[in-house]
């Protein structure tokens, strides 16, 4: 599969830029092993999406949100899905006010900043739906009145491939509103040594409580808002943008490039994968230091993208053949602009 583009050009000089590497730089010291991972929460928060990671435990994937919480102005809340969870226990209630005669609203846990869904297929479908409204349109609807969200709203979610018992799977709907699905493997045998000294490292320091933390940057609503417009911005030729679209094309028309690859596919992306592919690229890009999307950028991104959007046939399952594997050969396929 290609390998990410290197920085082609040198790294804007922004203020917002130089924040957002700041920061990501400090969670580097904090997450070790994980560089993919990093880089795809950045890259959601760019982009303001939503983000789905699956992953064994103790991968780092709570820690890794609960890092880019404490570096953001916001509000932060983790919600531990379980099978006993309920729809008002994540969207909030009316509760009657007997003083007065009237129903009063009680917000919820999704009613912050960032949010984090830890183990989102351990719930029911039906507490997986009341996720829907708040990821797609950023407003909870609670008998006849709707809620606004932040402006500032991301949900990242996470979930356990090994242990199947007592786990509900996402609905096709629920995982196309993720922007992202990012797979998190284990780290090399240098970063898990490097793990073990972080962790004696902290566990030392909090045996010190009168010892300082170091200061964190802080990304401001203000400077994210001005990040995401330069994101935005960022240079997207008809060549590149050609290319994109037929990627995703090639996801629901495989047979124009291979007639045997059909066998494998049940259903392709939706348009949706496109405009997610766009401010990907878009970010990924701008996070390489460059005004312009490269072939590299639109190609990086297309995993993570498609993994949750594109379903495969019983034949591809019966054969072993994945996503990945499916999404790797139309990369090699498809021409690049």
């Amino acid at each position: 599969m290609p390998s990410e583009s290197p920085v082609d050009s040198p790294t804007p000089n922004s203020s917002s830029h130089q924040a957002v590497l700041l920061a990501r730089q400090q969670m580097t010291r904090q997450i070790i092993g994980q560089k993919t991972l990093l880089d795809r929460l950045f890259i959601a928060l760019l982009s303001d999406g939503h983000l789905l990671v699956e992953g064994a435990p103790g991968l780092a994937k709570t820690r890794a949100v609960n890092t880019l919480a404490e570096l953001i102005e916001g509000d932060f809340q983790r919600i531990q899905f379980t099978p006993d969870l309920l729809p008002a226990d994540l969207t909030g209630t009316e509760i009657w006010q007997p003083e007065n005669g009237q129903f009063s609203f009680k917000s919820g846990p999704l009613f912050h900043n960032i949010i984090l869904a830890d183990e989102i297929n351990r719930a029911s479908a039906k507490v997986q739906s009341a996720l829907l409204e708040s990821m797609a349109e950023r407003q909870i609807t609670v008998g006849n009145t709707t809620h606004a969200l932040p402006s500032l709203y991301m949900v990242m979610a996470t979930q356990n491939p090994i242990e199947q018992e007592g786990t509900f799977p996402l609905p096709e709907a629920q995982l196309d509103r993720f922007l992202l699905h990012v797979n998190v493997g284990y780290p090399t045998i240098e970063e898990e040594t490097k793990i073990l000294r972080l962790n004696q490292a902290e566990a030392t320091r909090s045996l010190q409580p009168e010892k300082l933390e170091d200061t964190k940057q802080m990304l401001s609503e203000k400077m994210l808002n001005q990040a995401r417009k330069e994101v935005l911005e960022v240079h997207l030729s008809p060549a590149v943008e050609r290319y994109m679209v037929e990627l995703v094309v090639a996801t629901r028309e495989p047979s124009r490039y291979d007639a045997s690859l059909s066998k494998y596919l049940e259903y392709g992306a939706s348009p949706r994968a496109t405009l997610a592919l766009n401010r990907t690229a878009r970010a990924h890009a701008w996070l390489q230091g460059r005004d312009y999307v490269s072939p590299g950028d639109v190609q990086a991104m297309l995993p993570d993208v498609l993994r949750h959007r594109v379903i495969l046939s019983y034949q591809a399952q019966a054969e072993g053949i994945d996503v990945d594997q499916f999404v790797g050969r139309l990369l090699d396929l498809v021409p690049v602009a």
